[in-house]
Formats: C-alpha cells, sequence, structure tokens
C-alpha cells in the first residue's frame, strides 16, 4: 500500500489482490512482476507468493482508516477481475469502495468479459471510476465491455502503447491516458500514436492524460508531448487535477 503514489494520475495505491497472470502483448515486461519478485526477496509478507494472484483479507480496509479524500489506484500489482479472484472477494472489495466515498477509486482491468459478467452485481457509486487497458486495436472489444457496464466514470488506459489506434469510438468514455512502456525492455512507442490519440480526444472533448513516454531512463525521456504536459481528468476533478468535491 501507498499513500504517496508514483503513479502521475493517481495520489495512492491499495492492493487487497496481488500478484497476476499475463493475457495479452501488453503484459509482456509488467512493472507489477518485476516489483513483486523484489519484494518477495525482501520478505514483505504480502509477497511471499511472488506474483501468483493471492487475496488479502487483512487489507480489504485500509481505505476506511484513511480519512483525508485521496484518488485511489486499486491493485496496482493485479488486476481484480483477475480469474483467481473469487466473486465474492470482488464484490467485497467494492463494497469498501461504497463505504469510504470520500475517496475516490480507479480500477482498471485487462478482463473486461467477467468485468460484464459481474456489472449487474456491483454497486456502481460515483466515487468508483473503471477502466480497461489497451494496447493496441487487436483489444479495442475490451472499450466496448466497459461501455456496456453501468459504471459512472468509464476510463481508458492505453499504457504501454504498443501500436497506433485510430478510429477511436470515445462514446461514453470519460476520460483517457496514454503512457509509454518503461524499464530494461521497454518497446519504443512512436510519437504520432500518441498525437492521434490526443487530437481524437481533444476532437470529442474528452480529458486525455499523457503520463510518460518511457523507455529505459523514463526521466530523462519526460512526459512533455508538443512542449507542455498533459494532466486533464474527469469532470470530478478541476482543471490540472483540482478536487471539486
Amino acid at each position: 500500500m501507498s499513500l504517496n503514489s508514483k503513479i502521475e494520475w493517481t495520489e495512492a495505491s491499495w492492493n487487497p489482490v496481488t500478484g497476476c497472470t499475463k493475457v495479452s502483448p501488453g503484459c509482456e515486461n509488467c512493472y507489477a512482476e518485476r516489483i513483486s519478485i523484489r519484494l518477495q526477496a525482501m520478505g514483505q509478507p504480502n509477497y511471499v507468493n511472488g506474483f501468483k494472484p493471492t487475496i488479502h483479507d487483512n487489507s480489504l480496509g485500509i481505505p476506511l482508516k484513511w480519512k483525508k479524500p485521496r484518488l485511489i489506484f486499486v491493485n496496482s500489482m493485479s488486476d481484480l477481475f483477475h480469474e483467481k479472484v473469487p466473486d465474492k472477494f470482488i464484490l467485497r472489495t467494492i463494497e469498501i469502495m461504497n463505504k469510504a466515498n470520500w475517496h475516490r477509486f480507479q480500477i482498471l482491468t485487462k478482463r473486461s468479459k467477467r468485468l460484464t459478467e459481474l456489472n449487474s452485481k456491483i454497486k456502481w457509486a460515483q466515487n468508483i471510476w473503471m477502466g480497461v487497458s489497451v494496447e493496441n486495436m487487436d483489444y479495442l472489444f475490451r472499450i466496448d465491455h466497459l461501455r456496456n457496464t453501468d459504471s459512472k466514470i468509464k476510463f481508458i488506459s492505453f499504457e504501454p502503447l504498443l501500436g497506433p489506434i485510430s478510429n477511436l469510438n470515445l462514446k461514453d468514455v470519460d476520460w483517457v491516458i496514454v503512457g509509454g512502456e518503461s524499464g530494461p525492455k521497454a518497446r519504443p512507442m512512436n510519437p504520432e500514436w500518441v498525437k492521434e490519440i490526443r487530437n481524437q480526444c481533444v476532437h470529442a472533448s474528452v480529458p486525455f492524460f499523457f503520463k510518460q513516454w518511457g523507455g529505459v531512463n523514463k526521466k530523462k525521456n519526460g512526459r512533455k508531448l508538443d512542449g507542455r504536459t498533459w494532466d486533464e481528468m474527469p469532470l470530478t476533478f478541476g482543471t490540472h487535477g483540482n478536487r471539486l468535491f
């Protein structure tokens, strides 16, 4: 858990589930896998299983103890909708988000089919933002699955962006994030791919957040696009992320 996340588009992370398995090309150089193996070697109790999917009942109540409102990334080290996570545990996790209504929770999944299967059982409060990860054109179907849920705030994370995304249907989408892959085996991201998504967002009046260029040295490469940073957020936030609640 982290009260001060280094991820640019959030403030904190909460991991009632850790570990995952690879389902598509975006998973190939998973940062969470690298971190999990390191934490296992350090003897961190929640990572005794390394990157094997593991649920943590003792972590469920953590957001209720954080009294200051925060933007919280749910399962930065896993996927809440992983097939190894029981339905009941997913729904208990959602229940905590409903109770901790002073926070805003951001959930990302690549398992959009299971998301749609559980949609009718989920109480979609306004403070729950639901997103899908899409790395190239082959996985645009995840956006269609997301669009068919009852989540109040829907977003897309194109990270790592591994190819061009054209003719993007942004109907019912509230937010778009784009980022390049980082780490020792980072695959390159063409600037034209980023600009094409940015331009589609601008045309559709969808908030656009450019996270990073990535690469082996992501800090050196920075996160400016066309000479400026793009830190737009959904309408529950003001300009440059200033809270409206």
